[in-house]
């Protein structure tokens, strides 16, 4: 699957149709999740994801910033991706987007992936039906 069909599949999933804007918020919600992640986390799920969204997972630290709070993860998820975009807009591409990546990864990394967050985070799971 080429970066073409993940950005179309997020707006399947629920996410931005817009492509570009698919991509600033493809980008956006992986570089705040790329910083809740610890050890090998970030370099293990953008192995398995196109290039174009790689780099947003991957950080200089392998320590983890983990906030417990999914409201605050949000709010930085709807600043970054501005468009006037707000919490329950980030939420739902949050979903899109990890709902994406689901189709590309495989099960054990998304349950790695799940294992890194605090429980409070269980939402961004709830994948929408397509």
């Amino acid at each position: 699957m080429d970066y073409d069909e993940f950005l179309a599949r997020v707006g399947d999933h629920g996410g931005p149709t817009d492509r570009a804007h698919a991509d600033a918020a493809s980008k956006q919600i992986l570089a705040a999740l790329g910083q809740r992640l610890a050890g090998n986390e970030p370099h293990d799920l953008a192995s398995q994801l196109p290039a174009e969204v790689q780099q947003p997972l991957l950080r200089p630290t392998g320590e983890a910033e983990i906030g417990d709070d999914l409201d605050d993860f949000l709010r930085r998820v709807a600043d970054r991706e501005g468009r006037g975009c707000d919490t329950e807009q980030a939420l739902a591409h949050a979903r899109a987007v990890l709902g994406t990546i689901a189709g590309f990864v495989s099960a054990g990394e998304i349950e790695d992936l799940r294992s890194q967050l605090p429980t409070g985070y269980a939402a961004l799971f709830e994948f929408p039906t397509s």
